[in-house]
């Protein structure tokens, strides 16, 4: 993580329950009202300077136009969207002078690969790093793709079928706004367990963090991660790992790794990445 980060990020698990079907085009990987709300209120408020991004997207005019929408319906009228399909629009003034001045930056679901390909690496990346690292009143969102490239080691596919087994994850470089934390998102709903587990087994002083979907991570400080939303964040640290083959084995074949931590965390629940310890909510407290 980037320790001590006076910015906030919030990664979440997607949600396609907006559609009605399989494909993009009526399942908008996108965030129920409860979620968005709260990132309306990291943010500062309906008056604040919102930028959608969905370059990960593969229909990015329709999913910009339904954040659009669903932000103005909380009262955010102030809302523009950054459609950036080449790298080359990631350098332009307009884009720039965005990335500079809003109060909040969200990060579309779809292909993850396509935020780190068009974004990584040029002037608005360096930029949301720079704000993220010193700038207390920036929020940067994501959900689903827009959450997993925020990692540094990012989930870039894989196989849920072939779970537990080598080769059932593809890693690449994502935008490194968490170094030392790897997201996988629609966790349980698309069984991503053996995903994340690989994840993980290839980096294991990494943090392995599963976000079920209408489900995200409020991280402030760098350090210090908060879930919000109706479901879970499966929690999978290999610090201690006793028993790792995963640098031997053949692609294909089952793994074995003991001694791996994993935590089941609800609504309010909190890690904190350099103690690599839980405070759960107690039983009777009530949820925010």
């Amino acid at each position: 993580m980037i320790y001590g980060a006076k910015g906030t990020l919030i990664p979440i698990g997607g949600n396609e329950d907006k559609g009605n079907g399989e494909d993009e085009n009526h399942s908008l990987d996108f965030i129920t009202e409860g979620i968005l709300s709260r990132v309306v209120k990291e943010s500062g408020g309906n008056d604040v300077r919102f930028v959608v991004i969905p370059t990960a997207s593969s229909i990015p005019d329709e999913v910009g136009a339904n954040y659009i929408e669903a932000f103005g319906k909380l009262g955010c009228n102030n809302v523009t969207v950054l459609d950036i399909r080449k790298k080359e629009d990631s350098e332009t003034p307009e884009a720039i002078d965005l990335i500079k001045k809003a109060r909040c930056i969200m990060f579309s679901g779809g292909d993850q690969s396509k935020i780190a390909n068009k974004i990584g690496g040029t002037t608005i990346h360096k930029i949301l790093v720079d704000r993220y690292t010193n700038d207390r009143d920036i929020v940067i969102a994501g959900t689903s793709a827009g959450a997993m490239a925020m990692s540094e080691e990012m989930i870039a596919g894989g196989s849920s079928t072939e779970a537990f087994q080598k080769g059932a994850v593809m890693m690449y470089t994502g935008l490194g706004l968490t170094p030392g934390i790897m997201f996988d998102t629609h966790f349980i709903q698309r069984g991503r367990f053996g995903r994340i587990s690989e994840a993980v087994a290839k980096f294991p002083h990494h943090i392995g963090f599963g976000l079920a979907e209408d489900t995200g991570l409020i991280i402030k400080n760098g350090n210090e991660l908060k879930v919000i939303g109706s479901g879970m964040v499966i929690v999978f640290d290999g610090s201690d790992l006793k028993h790792n083959n995963e640098k031997i084995l053949d692609e294909g074949t089952p793994m074995t790794m003991t001694n791996l931590k994993v935590h089941v965390l609800s609504n309010s629940d909190c890690y904190i990445m350099n103690e690599r310890a839980v405070h759960v909510l107690p039983i009777d407290a009530p949820f925010e």
